[in-house]
């Protein structure tokens, strides 16, 4: 783990932002050169505070308009393993993310469709046939803002 600075902090919360803004702008901004970005960029993918950089989509503007977590429940009946759910669940284009994580649900997902009828039909057609899946619980997704997080970037 490598210190940061106040600088660090301001390059990471605007490549957070955009984070295909160049060195050299993003330099002009902070009061640097060019190059001592790239340096300081460089330097925290090194260490692996950048892991990457993402393309953020428009879902509704390519016309998927509803979003919804399903918690899943695999069955204990048969023990299904892990490998066999996440495997089956990621072939799923509608599903976004797969989250394996501990408390009421053994998973958590992000699923995307075009409106509720469409969801509907992924989850009896696609989600609900997948091997081990036991228990679902849904929440559609009526808003979503992007909150600092806790280095306040």
């Amino acid at each position: 783990m490598i210190d940061l600075d106040q600088t660090d902090r301001q390059i990471l919360g605007a490549l957070a932002r955009d984070a295909t803004e160049s060195a050299g702008a993003l330099g002009r901004r902070l009061g640097l050169s060019q190059p001592a970005t790239w340096r300081r960029i460089k330097r925290l993918e090194e260490a692996g505070i950048l892991a990457g950089r993402r393309l953020v989509l428009d879902r509704e503007a390519l016309g998927f308009g509803v979003t919804v977590f399903l918690g899943v429940k695999l069955a204990t009946k048969g023990r299904v393993s892990l490998e066999d759910f996440e495997r089956a669940v990621t072939a799923i284009p509608e599903v976004q993310t797969v989250q394996h994580v501990l408390g009421l649900y053994d998973y958590r997902l992000r699923v995307v469709a075009r409106d509720l009828p469409d969801f509907e039909r992924v989850l009896r057609r696609r989600i609900m046939t997948l091997p081990g899946v036991g228990q679902v619980e849904a929440n559609v997704l009526l808003s979503e803002e992007r909150r600092p997080g806790p280095l306040g970037i």
